[in-house]
């Protein structure tokens, strides 16, 4: 069996604005570069052991990669129990996910350390994550990977001997992360202005009823556009926006929405709050572009898209929305990368930035929320 791997690297690029990677107070303890090396291998286990706890066979108990951490920098008694928590439910996950055919039979994880930003006995550390997991027994046209990279800022507090403890984490991005335990952002309940289309829940059950796409319909460009979600999914185009971390569910809307103008959608201009309309660029963003709620009001409107009966049905260039909380108000939007000869689609998206997840990763990992899967 082969368990998830940590890479340590010490990067000095900043992420998060006003900081500077190494900052320091005159404050005792000041935070030296083994210090700073320290907080990032930790960092590294912590992430390491929630993506362990996915694998077929993964680590448990003892085995732990924090357990190693006993020392001057450590994790804090109640983190250790959060965490303990974190990986039982990632272990239900994993149960969830074999339930429905699917595997991960090894990984890699790595941790860089952004920026350090210290204030008397307390440190705040940005770092990001890179996950990359290897599906089990590969079929055909079927993805070998899936992966995505994430951003976390973890609070350490030190004691009067200097020894500091991770006592906090906290996810920065906007997103839905293969390994994320916390539950994802959920949008304001959106107001129903101009009687906007109500769009119909997909079923999650297999088998799916046969619907084939027919790709030649619709006069659209399906491969380009996994093309351009395949090069953007963690390279973001500076053509437009990037509303990562911004809140109200991040860039996940805005990203589909520039991949499906690059497979031959065009614009509808006119009134920027308008669902009618649909345009986006550098300057300027119809809320249906960014909007998870709006796109979907504009989508069904303009009928450049119909409504799937069951989220198995979903191909190339389709779109998967999800409510999370069932209120209501939908949270999240995918865009279909590839789909199996087995018949299941795989997700590119944003916030958090990630390639070919399978839908039947994302329905373990939110079995209670409620999908709507469009044919564009």
């Amino acid at each position: 069996m082969v368990t998830a791997a940590a890479a340590s690297v010490v990067a000095g690029a900043v992420l998060v604005p006003n900081w500077s990677a190494g900052a320091a107070v005159s404050d005792d303890p000041t935070v030296d570069p083994a210090t700073k090396a320290t907080f990032q291998r930790l960092a590294d286990a912590v992430f390491t052991d929630r993506t362990d706890a996915l694998l077929d066979g993964g680590a448990t108990g003892n085995k732990r990669q924090t357990s190693r951490f006993s020392d001057d920098v450590r994790l804090s008694s109640k983190l250790s129990k959060n965490e303990s928590s974190a990986l039982s439910q990632l272990r239900g996950r994993k149960s969830r996910l074999a339930a429905l055919g699917e595997k991960y039979s090894a990984a890699t994880t790595s941790v860089t350390l952004d920026a350090t930003r210290v204030k008397g006995r307390k440190a705040t550390v940005a770092v990001t994550e890179t996950t990359t997991l290897t599906y089990e027994k590969v079929r055909g046209n079927e993805p070998k990977t899936t992966g995505f990279q994430a951003h976390h800022e973890l609070t350490f507090s030190a004691d009067r001997q200097g020894d500091w403890q991770l006592t906090g984490i906290r996810d920065t991005d906007d997103g839905v992360a293969v390994n994320q335990v916390a539950a994802p952002s959920v949008a304001a309940t959106a107001a129903d202005d101009d009687n906007p289309p109500a769009a119909t829940r997909s079923a999650t059950t297999r088998p799916a009823p046969a619907n084939p796409k027919n790709f030649s319909a619709g006069g659209y460009d399906y491969k380009a556009m996994a093309a351009y979600a395949t090069k953007y999914w963690n390279n973001y185009n500076p053509a437009y926006p990037d509303f990562n971390g911004e809140g109200a569910g991040g860039d996940c809307t805005n990203f589909v929405s520039q991949s499906l103008k690059a497979g031959g959608w065009k614009h509808v201009p006119g009134y920027t709050y308008d669902f009618h309309k649909w345009f986006g660029t550098a300057d300027i963003q119809s809320d249906s572009f960014v909007g998870v709620n709006e796109f979907s009001w504009f989508a069904l409107s303009s009928k450049r898209v119909t409504s799937l009966a069951n989220v198995y049905q979903l191909d190339v260039g389709d779109v998967l929305q999800v409510d999370f909380n069932k209120d209501g108000s939908k949270d999240h939007t995918m865009i279909v990368t590839s789909r199996s000869s087995q018949g299941v689609p795989y997700l590119t998206y944003h916030s958090t930035n990630t390639y070919n997840r399978s839908v039947a990763s994302i329905i373990a990992s939110y079995p209670t929320a409620a999908y709507y899967a469009y044919r564009t």
